[in-house]
Formats: C-alpha cells, structure tokens, sequence
C-alpha cells in the first residue's frame, strides 16, 4: 500500500470536511442527484472519447497508483553484475538456468535474447519495442484519467446551470432561492474536488510510476547488452549506477563501504 497516496487524499477529505462542519453540517453537502450528474456525466464523456475497453483498463492502474513499490534500480544493479560475473566466468549460456527463475520478466526476456545468440542490435530493438509497448498501455491510462479531471468541473458546472434554472422557476417564491442557489452549486464543488484531489493526481502518480519503470528497463537494456559485449563486471557496474539519482547513488556506496568493512574484520577474526 502506498501510503502517500492514501494518506494525500484522505487528508484532503478530512481538511475539506472540517472546512464544511466549521458552518455547516455534511449532509448539506450530500446530494445524490447532483453525484450523477458529475459522475455519470463524466463516465459518459470518456466512453465518448476512449473506447470502452480502454476506459475500464484504468481500474487496475488506480491500484498500481495505491499499491506501494519502491525502486528496484539498486537490486536490479547487483542481480546484473552478479549475471556478469558468471557470464565471464562460465559463459554466456551459463546463465539461462538461473534466469528462467527470475521474478522480473523484462530481465528474462533480455537475458534469453543473448543466450539465444541475438545480434545485439537487434537485442536493443526487440527490447526498447517491449518498453516503447509498456509505455504506451500507461500513457493510455494517465489519458482516460486527465480527462476524467478534465470533464468533472464541466459537469460540475453543468449541474450548476441546471440548478439555476430550476431556481430561476421559482422566483416566485423567495424562500426557496437560498436552498436552491446552494444545492446548484453542490454540483461545481463535487466537480473541482473530484478532479484536484482524486483524478489528475491519479494521473500524476501512474505518470511517476511509468517514469520510474522506465529508468529501470533502461538500466536492463544497458546491462544486458553489456553482458552480451563482454565487459567487465566492475565497468557494468560503474556504467549502471549511472541511473541512480546522486541519493541512491551515496546510499550504495555507504552500503558498498560498509559491506567491505564487514569482509575485513571477519577475515581478521
């Protein structure tokens, strides 16, 4: 679970709560009617914009977008310098054995491509096609959610007008202009809430994610070709902390450090 996720909109909720009960109860704010018109406006904008199947493909990446995952770069780095050193110890097909058992499918497939004897550029070709594919399922799914964001405040303000008019029908009697001027704008608040605090920075996120996914495919396509080239496994090494940022990067070093001191004083013992 991805608690900066959960923990972003539900304090949004409860500070825009709060907001309510300091003059109002929520039920004020509770309006069925006007719920439909900003959700069942908005779904109905996207089925006309995207195709059905790709619309209901966002409700899996709404759980990628809560479900927890750090970056794997640093793992990833050491599994393949540890393949590098066995590719140049035993060879190239010493490592499809251990490969088949991988967790990551991207790192499989690469990896297999070099067993197999693929000409390396057509290994980068096969590969950056699998991540360019990969991409674009995302991007798919970051669209259908900006333009949920998008189309929320336009039904928001679409209830409003309807509210209006309902209101304007019944000038002739006063009382009922302050409750009906404050039910039409129900609409426009469930409108602009939904849209900044659940689907743009839905879309925000998944956009993270992909990035993030992204740095990490690259790092295996430049691993795995430098395996296939025969480098050494300390120059693969050097070449993929490149992708870390400068943070990660000082974090594996210390580790790096730390781990060589530890080696040094069990010898000694």
């Amino acid at each position: 679970m991805d608690l900066t996720t959960v923990l972003g909109i539900g304090l949004g909720f409860v500070l825009i709560s709060l907001s309510i009960l300091d003059g109002s109860s929520l039920s004020t704010f509770i309006d069925v009617p006007s719920m439909l018109v900003v959700l069942g406006g908005t779904l109905a904008a996207v089925l006309v914009q995207f195709p059905a199947k790709q619309v209901f493909s966002i409700i899996p990446l709404i759980g990628v977008a809560f479900r927890g995952r750090e970056s794997q770069a640093r793992e990833l780095i050491h599994e393949v310098v540890e393949f590098a050193k066995k590719a140049r110890r035993e060879g190239l097909l010493a490592m499809e054995q251990e490969v088949a058992e991988h967790p990551n499918e991207f790192l499989r497939k690469g990896v297999q491509l070099v067993v197999d004897g693929t000409e390396p550029e057509l290994v980068r070709s096969i590969m950056e096609i699998d991540l360019a594919a990969h991409e674009e399922r995302h991007a798919l799914g970051q669209e259908v959610l900006q333009a949920m964001g998008a189309y929320a405040p336009a039904f928001g303000m679409l209830g409003t007008v309807i509210g209006l008019i309902q209101m304007l029908a019944q000038l002739d009697n006063p009382e009922a202009i302050g409750p009906g001027m404050a039910l039409a704008l129900i609409t426009t608040f469930y409108g602009v809430m939904l849209a900044n605090l659940v689907f743009l920075p839905m879309a925000g996120k998944l956009r993270v994610r992909s990035q993030q996914e992204r740095l990490e495919r690259e790092l295996i396509i430049e691993g795995v070709l430098s395996i296939q080239a025969g480098e050494n496994p300390r120059i693969v090494e050097e070449k993929l902390l490149a992708f870390l940022s400068p943070e990660e990067r000082a974090r594996e070093l210390a580790s790096r450090t730390q781990a060589g001191r530890e080696a040094v004083t069990s010898d000694a013992s």
